[in-house]
């Protein structure tokens, strides 16, 4: 997967594509893809990020986050070019098919 920071054009177009098929949609804020979960309770929550967690790891791209009680919030962005790169993507259409 491509770690090379995609262009102004490369990113809407991809963003659009994730967000066909995404629940709510992804933002750009920042410079970042950012979205904000919602579940019924801490544990849901908890249980979601843990689940991102593994598939971050095995794709050595971790996601920046926060988390209080129901709410969790993704933000990415890969840091070694300094900017959203196709990883970036990968990564929220990863984490897009744990919420289904």
């Amino acid at each position: 997967m491509s770690r090379a920071k995609l262009d102004t054009e490369s990113i809407a177009k991809a963003l659009s594509e994730l967000n066909a098929t995404a629940a709510s949609p992804w933002s750009l804020v920042d410079g970042k893809l950012h979205k904000a979960f919602q579940f019924k309770d801490f544990v849901e929550a908890f249980g979601f990020m843990s689940q991102v967690a593994l598939v971050a790891e095995s794709m050595d791209h971790h996601p920046e986050w926060s988390n209080v009680y129901s709410r969790v919030v993704v933000d990415l962005s890969t840091h070694d070019p300094g900017g959203i790169t196709a990883l970036d993507f990968t990564l929220a259409s990863r984490i897009e098919g744990l919420r289904l």
